[in-house]
């Protein structure tokens, strides 16, 4: 039977020749391992003196900020990923520039499963900037989320709301969602419900209506005002009123607030009523009335 001591020391000296070997492996990558290094900062100057070079090229053009962004990442993106190959190929010479990327192939569908959502984002966010709509500073409505273009990222977009909230949206829900945006043009139209009293004329509350609209000088004239007779309302006969005015939400409110000051003053001079609700109670049966002795 062999002696369990001797087997203990053959065990101890596989070991001991295993981390020279690795040992004496490191040392001759050490090379390699610093000229990779090396390449790796070059790679990262060459990134950044690119990016500038084509930060220059697309600011003398009518391109987007988000498109310009757009053009820089992938700029960045393009120059580290040759990089890496090369530095990968000076580390490992047995590594070929055609096995890495049929590796890189099979890892990039288990990477492309494991992390869907923000692969889906970042193609969205692609999209979102290289068409034309939806631009910075413009004020969007989508799935609830309303406020102003903030900013437009690979991944996400920020939106901050009137009340000064900032909303991160990820950028696959404002791609796959119809999205309004108010301010597409510079001036959109609005407009406002007034109701008259049913003993109202009806052709004369109309002339005296849209005279304080063409009147008022926040309503674009160089665009027709509308006034139209719309429901019979439970105490009222109710107009619609529209008209054109700036697309932001500041001319919006301004615009409504000088049309109902100007539009309750007109009718209030031509005496007619702008009605609250009434209320009629009908019964079967007359209701005896006591009648008071002094």
């Amino acid at each position: 039977m062999d002696d369990p001591l001797d087997q203990s020391f053959d065990t101890f000296e596989i070991l001991i020749t295993q981390l020279h070997s690795m040992w004496a492996g490191l040392v001759s990558l050490l090379p390699s391992l610093a000229i990779a290094l090396l390449f790796l900062v070059f790679t990262w100057i060459l990134a950044r003196f690119a990016t500038k070079i084509a930060d220059r090229l697309t600011a003398k053009t009518a391109m987007r900020p988000s498109l310009r962004e757009l053009v820089e990442t992938l700029v960045r993106i393009a120059i580290w990923m040759v990089g890496l190959l090369i530095a990968l190929t000076i580390l490992l010479p047995d590594l070929t520039p055609g096995s890495l990327i049929a590796g890189l192939g099979v890892g990039t569908v288990a990477i492309g499963f494991a992390f869907q959502d923000i692969f889906e984002n970042f193609l969205a966010g692609i999209l979102i900037m290289i068409r034309e709509k939806m631009r910075i500073g413009d004020y969007i409505t989508c799935e609830g989320i309303e406020g102003r273009v903030e900013q437009i990222m690979l991944r996400e977009t920020h939106i901050r709301r009137l009340s000064n909230e900032l909303t991160i949206v990820p950028n696959s829900i404002l791609f796959k969602n119809p999205v309004e945006i108010l301010t597409d043009r510079d001036q959109r139209r609005h407009e406002v419900i007034v109701g008259v009293a049913y003993d109202t004329d009806l052709e004369e509350a109309r002339d005296v209506i849209r005279t304080a609209l063409e009147a008022s000088e926040i309503t674009d004239d160089q665009k027709p005002v509308d006034v139209f007779a719309c429901e019979f309302n439970s105490s009222s006969i109710d107009f619609r009123l529209r008209w054109w005015a700036g697309s932001t939400q500041r001319d919006m409110h301004d615009s409504r607030d000088v049309v109902i000051r100007s539009v309750k003053s007109a009718l209030d001079k031509a005496g007619i009523e702008i009605p609250f609700p009434y209320v009629t109670h009908t019964f079967k049966e007359a209701i005896p009335m006591a009648s008071q002795q002094d």
